[in-house]
């Protein structure tokens, strides 16, 4: 059999046969199973391909398989307290972890601790970074979602406090989840909170675009990939889509099941506790603390498969198979360090408040602008013509004439380049 491109990862709190179990997405037969412990909510992530990890649940330690061992008993990350949350970065470069209100940033390939942010009041609920890793996003019992910029948290002056990029402060009770849609620092962000109300927010100015109340709690939200729509798992088991395309959208909606694409998926016992949606955008997966995992096609509205679990469930998610999660033989690129748990501690190989950020192969040299090579031919033109003055003939002067010919095209280049950038801010969503 073929190795699928999509899979479903879930986990639940009694894990009495594993810890996490991977299905595949069409046909719901179980593909690889992990042991050891189990996860608790919003602690899933799979870190550059090679590795799966998960909080143990009430515990001070996170759980770390190699992604293609069948089988296999975990390795463990000592954190300083128990994790209530934890993401990694797309690129792999980065892990940032919740330890009640303070988020905790490893840089992955040293094991070395960048920064502790306690910006927050209360526990931290949820993480997730931006597409292009640029950006990560923590939301927390203090009803606070903080928007950071990875550039500022990553900074060299041990004096200089970090300070989060936007506050996002208009809920008024705790926040449950989050999610971050594409399009890296131009990306909208959706929060779900126990005030009854999801929110859409824009990351790059932290202006609030919508704002929709329900009649219960909201457990969790997710975007499908094309942003037409916002799925909303509520307390009683409901699961809410609200269409982003309607004409008549204000920026203050109440939910009104309806023809304009606002629909309920009914089938859940109990509180939605995750939601994710395939990268087509055509089925919805879903986990509930009422121990199954359902999955719904979109359009019609149907649950197509339920997936029984041991216990509540408390991540489930669909995401592309890394290349080798089917390839027994071979192993992660490169091994895990120790995470330090200590910030810029000296026993981690430097000196005693030295930062150390190595991006390795991400690290490009940064390529010349057609401005800068503009700039370059014109001097070269300049001193060609320099010398046709003093008679080096008529070579010279159609060389000069080229050259000015090709100023001018990259000079459009440029120009066009600029319009079309500006056009792509500036666009309306």
């Amino acid at each position: 059999m073929a190795a699928p491109l999509e899979v479903i990862v879930s986990s639940d709190s009694g894990s009495q046969l594993w810890n996490c179990t991977v299905f595949d997405l069409h046909s719901g037969s179980s593909l690889l199973s992990y042991r050891g412990g189990n996860s608790s909510a919003r602690t899933l992530a799979v870190l550059s391909g090679g590795y799966l990890l998960s909080a143990q649940l009430g515990k001070n330690f996170i759980n770390v398989w190699e992604i293609q061992r069948k089988d296999q008993l975990q390795h463990k990350i000592v954190c300083p307290g128990v994790v209530t949350c934890l993401t990694a970065s797309p690129n792999g470069l980065f892990l940032t972890a919740a330890v009640a209100e303070a988020i905790y940033l490893w840089e992955v390939s040293t094991g070395k601790l960048l920064s502790v942010l306690s910006r927050h009041y209360q526990d931290v609920t949820c993480l997730k970074f931006t597409d292009d890793s640029s950006h990560f996003v923590s939301g927390g019992k203090d009803n606070l979602a903080l928007v950071w910029s990875l550039s500022s948290v990553i900074q060299l002056d041990l004096n200089h406090t970090p300070e989060p990029r936007h506050v996002l402060s208009r809920h008024s009770l705790p926040i449950t989840d989050l999610h971050c849609g594409l399009m890296g620092a131009q990306a909208r962000i959706a929060t779900a909170s126990l005030d009854q109300t999801v929110k859409v927010w824009e990351l790059s100015s932290g202006e609030l675009l919508l704002s929709v109340l329900f009649d219960v709690e909201i457990m969790s939200v997710t975007f499908d990939p094309c942003e037409y729509f916002l799925f909303c798992g509520g307390s009683d088991g409901n699961i809410f889509q609200v269409s982003l395309c309607s004409q008549s959208l204000s920026r203050d909606k109440s939910f009104t099941s309806d023809n304009d694409g606002n629909q309920v998926f009914k089938g859940h016992r109990n509180l939605v506790t995750c939601l994710s949606v395939s990268m087509d955008g055509t089925l919805l997966l879903s986990g509930s603390h009422d121990e199954t995992v359902r999955l719904w096609d979109i359009q019609s509205k149907q649950s197509i498969r339920c997936l029984s679990h041991k216990g509540p469930v408390t991540n489930a998610v669909i995401m592309a198979a890394p290349a080798n999660m089917f390839l027994p033989d071979s192993r992660p690129a490169l091994p895990l360090p120790r995470f330090s748990r200590h910030l810029h501690a000296a026993e981690d190989g430097g000196e005693a408040g030295e930062v150390c950020v190595r991006l390795g192969l991400y690290t490009q040299e940064e390529e010349e602008s057609y401005l800068q090579k503009a700039d370059k031919l014109n001097s070269l033109m300049n001193a060609v013509a320099d010398k046709s003055v003093f008679g080096d003939g008529e070579i010279s002067k159609v060389r000069v004439a080229e050259l000015e010919e090709e100023v001018q095209t990259l000079k459009k280049v440029n120009k066009d380049l600029y319009d079309f950038s500006s056009q792509l801010l500036t666009k309306p969503t």
